[in-house]
């Protein structure tokens, strides 16, 4: 019994680490996606490119391209976690 217990807190610990790490990325991917947007030419699209409404877009379109780009990285942190049991 006390075997199955520590297999459990093991999974819950793994699977707690596993959401923190997750929500890490992609914070940290949403804020450099917003610094790299910072260099764009915002006037092209916008007359008064520090309105809200246009702050409002840059803020939606950080967080549509960070949540992608998390998704990238966290998918190929997955594919790397799978070839490890293909080396072993």
């Amino acid at each position: 019994m006390n075997v199955d217990n520590e297999l459990y807190n093991d999974i819950q610990r793994y699977t707690g680490m596993t959401g923190l790490f997750s929500i890490v990325i992609v914070i940290l991917s949403i804020i450099f996606v917003w610094v790299v947007l910072q260099e764009v030419k915002w006037e092209t699209f916008f007359r008064f490119p520090r309105s809200p409404k246009a702050r409002l877009f840059q803020v939606l379109v950080a967080i549509i391209l960070g949540n992608l780009f998390a998704k990238f990285i966290l998918e190929y942190w997955g594919y790397t976690v799978l070839l490890k049991s293909f080396v072993e």
